[in-house]
């Protein structure tokens, strides 16, 4: 399929920071306005507690467990919000590392969404390491202190 027959998509790393929301949000609308998907990828930590394997696989579990927890809170948003079905996916390991696989394995992903911390430690590990020019697609930086209204005003 050609690249201007392809559907966007666009990726949101989902975890726990409250400017997560605002990246969610942002892909959502932007998505719905444009005829786009979004990918939702949550990176479960591999433990690095290694002594026991049992252990280990309790711990893994529960990341596992907890990653689900965060993509269908996530997903739920995006399609109150659009009435898009989200793709959801959940790899083991650093998110950087995560977000170089699945840009490698799906090339139909074509903007990575990121919304800028805001707290006093700055924009974010990851928000940083693209603009650092690493990036292997277009990054949409959405500031973190947006209002719900200024971004479906923008998206």
């Amino acid at each position: 399929m050609s690249a201007s027959a392809r559907v966007r998509k666009f990726l949101v790393v989902v975890d726990k920071t409250p400017e997560c929301k605002v990246a969610l949000r942002y892909a959502a609308r932007r998505a719905q306005h444009t005829g786009g998907r979004v990918t939702l990828l949550v990176a479960a930590a591999p433990p690095d507690f290694q002594q026991w394997r049992g252990v280990e696989a309790i711990m893994e579990d529960e990341a596992h467990a907890e990653a689900e927890a965060l993509l269908h809170n996530a997903a739920k948003l995006v399609n109150e919000l659009a009435g898009i079905l989200c793709e959801l996916i959940i790899l083991q390991g650093r998110i950087t590392e995560c977000i170089g696989q699945l840009l490698k394995e799906d090339k139909d992903i074509s903007i990575l969404v990121l919304a800028a911390g805001t707290g006093k430690e700055g924009p974010g590990p990851l928000v940083a390491m693209f603009a650092t020019g690493i990036q292997a697609i277009p990054v949409t930086i959405v500031p973190g202190t947006l209002k719900e209204s200024v971004i479906d005003a923008i998206a």
